[in-house]
């Protein structure tokens, strides 16, 4: 056997000793190579691979401790038995502290041979397990690293998707804004303007998840606020009043919030203030209440009529209505004085 695994370098002025340690070693299965001093042993460890490497202390030239230094300086280096005389403990502890991972003392007879043979097998299992973690954790960062690395490609391909998506719903609000000009029917007008504010609900949350950097959540009271100031500039008679608690969601529960919004904003530009054509103040408020949120529209207007149009028959009611059932929701409606609609849902 050559392979690194069985090779052995002793290091020692005494040849005797060192043909003993060969013929020894070699009928345990071990190549054993010598070296008679510092210098020569360093050079052998730098051009070949040893399982373990025995090292003396005495030697002409440089000692063991400054060989052991030099050898702990190789890349990759194998660990390093110290062999001491009896009366060198002061020696053997500064080795185990300069790094030598075990030392025998020299003894005569047998004993030496077989205190040496065992020390160089735990060196040799200890450093086998060590490369063994060595690996496992290399593979860990590697696959880590790959992990991360797909994640962050996920990301930008999610923010491409979300832009390209925003982009086309914008164009299709911006057609349906055209159109909506093009009528002259009243009640087509505000069915057009409706579905624009639908599609802007929509639009908003993939605009704000292309300018995030996570794609798995939206800023709440940032997403609502941005839609009530996009629903502002297109009436204005608007009067939107909003507050908004520092709320995460995730995107698809976000959009539902979004259409919900605008639909109670929209019924209440509408019905709430029939007699009054620069209408009155709506209140928004988003909040956290018993570990959930709680979205909630308010006006001064004319109470259980306003109230009652969502949850009736028409379009935006059932709109409300289907799109809390997607997130959990409750909606409740209050009236008079004014109307005051509740939607509470689950933030996950």
């Amino acid at each position: 056997m050559t392979d690194r695994a069985s090779r052995i370098l002793y290091i020692d002025d005494d040849q005797a000793l060192c043909r003993l340690v060969q013929r020894a070693l070699a009928r345990l299965g071990r190549e054993v190579v010598t070296a008679n001093d510092g210098d020569a042993g360093l050079r052998m460890a730098r051009e070949g691979q040893f399982a373990a490497i025995c090292l003396d202390h005495y030697m002409p030239g440089a000692d063991g401790l400054e060989t052991l230094a030099a050898l702990h300086a190789l890349p990759d280096p194998a660990p390093v038995i110290f062999v001491t005389g009896a009366d060198e403990t002061r020696v053997a502890v500064a080795a185990l502290r300069a790094g030598a991972e075990d030392f025998v003392v020299k003894t005569p007879g047998e004993s030496f041979l077989l205190l040496l043979q065992r020390a160089i097998e735990g060196a040799v299992d200890r450093a086998a397990m060590r490369r063994k973690q060595a690996d496992a954790e290399a593979a860990v960062r590697e696959a880590r690293d790959r992990a991360e690395e797909l994640a962050a490609s996920r990301a930008l391909l999610l923010q491409e998707v979300n832009h390209r998506v925003a982009n086309s719903l914008q164009i299709i609000a911006s057609l349906t804004r055209l159109q909506e000009g093009a009528v002259a029917d009243p009640a087509a007008r505000a069915a057009l303007a409706a579905v624009r504010h639908r599609i802007a609900a929509v639009a908003q949350v993939h605009r704000r998840l292309y300018t995030s950097a996570d794609v798995r959540s939206v800023a709440l009271s940032d997403y609502l606020g941005g839609l009530l100031a996009e629903i502002g500039r297109s009436v204005e008679t608007a009067r939107i009043d909003f507050t908004g608690a520092p709320l995460e969601v995730p995107p698809d529960r976000a959009v539902s919030l979004g259409v919900i919004l605008s639909e109670l904003v929209t019924n209440a530009l509408k019905y709430a203030y029939p007699d009054a054509p620069q209408g009155g103040p709506i209140r928004v408020t988003l909040a956290m209440e018993n570990g959930g949120g709680v979205l909630r529209v308010e006006d001064d207007g004319i109470g259980g009529a306003g109230a009652e149009r969502p949850a009736g028959t028409g379009l935006g009611g059932r709109i409300v209505q289907a799109m809390a059932q997607t997130i959990g929701g409750l909606v409740e409606f209050a009236g008079g004085p004014g109307s005051r609609i509740t939607v509470r849902f689950a933030l996950a």
